[in-house]
């Protein structure tokens, strides 16, 4: 049997398996059909849930570092921001921070304890606070699975901003407390890092009106009717104090996240495409027999920028076939530039079964590849 390399570049399957713990599932099925095949993980991310899993498994070197911060219900959380040695001759490494492990809607219990008009971003301030003292050359801050709506003010506030009401009061955490807002200080702010910073987002979604962080990702979050005209009306307080277009692409991304980050002078990118360049996917897809990518749900949106849609991008560029693996796959979904796909809940005969084990069918999903490919 002629050794192939194959490449896994998979995201989390939302919800039932990150993506390094997917892509190592698969590989362990793939080597029960094929193994003497060169199999290389690249877990994927878009800046969401999993981001800090995907760098940790793909670059040599990577450093774990614990840091406690403020959740998004204002307790404390243990959680983490990964170290990523220096290129490019640079003096110190790379931070990449993730706001699914410090703010995210994770951390509100399964079910979450929703907070739609509470729950803000202070967290994700203090581990960018704790990354920029340690000296990194650079940081790369992942911003999906949001749990607030609060504009990032939480996080500017960690970072040293100012937010206050007519009284010059400072105004309460949250989305809620920007309806207070009369006044904002940024003077308290630190310098970026010498390599800037750079955010990761699959959202394209403007910060106001019916397109706008509110009206989309409000819901989702907790927020009623009212608490979204609510929460619209204090972002645009917020848009109306910084020097910002609210209108920016990205501008409303985590509940409008994108948009202070903009404020403090980063620089938006689309989540795939740069975690792609950091983990070097291009040279080892380049290098491979076949690839194969996969997310929990593929459906109408996933052409939009998801994981799947780059890395089939990427190997259709190079001239690698590249197979599908999804927890289900919707009627709606666009896949005809796989040459196979595999769905886990038609393997499981449930997506309630296929939820229950993932690592078990995402096995089996590998092993049924191998057979085939």
């Amino acid at each position: 049997m002629t050794q192939r390399i194959v490449v896994i570049a998979v995201d989390s399957f939302k919800g039932s398996i990150d993506a390094a713990a997917a892509a190592d599932a698969i590989r362990g099925g793939w080597f029960e059909a094929r193994p003497g095949d060169e199999v290389v993980l690249r877990p994927m991310a878009d800046g969401g849930e999993g981001t800090l899993d995907a760098f940790e498994a793909a670059v040599p070197g990577a450093q774990r570092v614990p840091v406690t911060v403020t959740g998004p219900e204002g307790v404390p959380v243990a959680a983490s921001w990964l170290l990523l040695p220096p290129t490019d001759g640079a003096p110190a490494g790379t931070a990449i921070v993730e706001l699914a492990n410090t703010s995210g809607i994770e951390l509100l219990g399964a079910p979450p304890r929703l907070n739609p008009l509470g729950a803000h971003t202070r967290g994700l301030g203090e581990a960018i606070a704790a990354a920029l003292e340690h000296g990194v050359s650079r940081i790369v801050v992942g911003i999906g699975s949001s749990a607030s709506t609060d504009g990032g003010t939480g996080m500017l506030a960690a970072l040293g901003a100012r937010w206050t009401d007519a009284a010059g009061h400072p105004i309460a955490d949250g989305g809620g407390g920007l309806a207070d807002l009369a006044a904002v200080d940024l003077s308290g702010l630190p310098a970026m890092p010498p390599g800037g910073v750079t955010v990761l987002t699959d959202v394209t979604h403007p910060l106001l009106g019916r397109r706008g962080a509110a009206a989309v990702f409000g819901p989702q979050k907790g927020a009623s009717v009212a608490d979204i005209a609510l929460l619209d009306a204090g972002l645009a307080r917020l848009a109306a104090l910084l020097d910002v277009d609210p209108a920016t692409p990205g501008a409303g991304a985590a509940g409008g996240t994108g948009f202070g980050l903009l404020a403090w002078g980063a620089r938006l990118v689309p989540g795939a495409e740069a975690v792609a360049e950091l983990i070097g996917l291009r040279d080892a897809v380049a290098a491979a027999s076949v690839v194969i990518t996969g997310e929990g749900s593929f459906d109408g949106q996933s052409a939009g920028g998801k994981v799947p849609s780059y890395v089939s991008k990427i190997a259709a560029e190079e001239g690698v076939p590249v197979a599908l693996v999804a927890g289900r796959i919707a009627t709606d979904a666009a896949t005809d530039g796989f040459i196979t796909t595999v769905s886990l809940t038609d393997l499981a005969g449930s997506s309630d079964a296929a939820l229950g084990d993932a690592s078990r069918w995402l096995g089996e999903a590998g092993s049924a590849l191998g057979a085939m490919l």
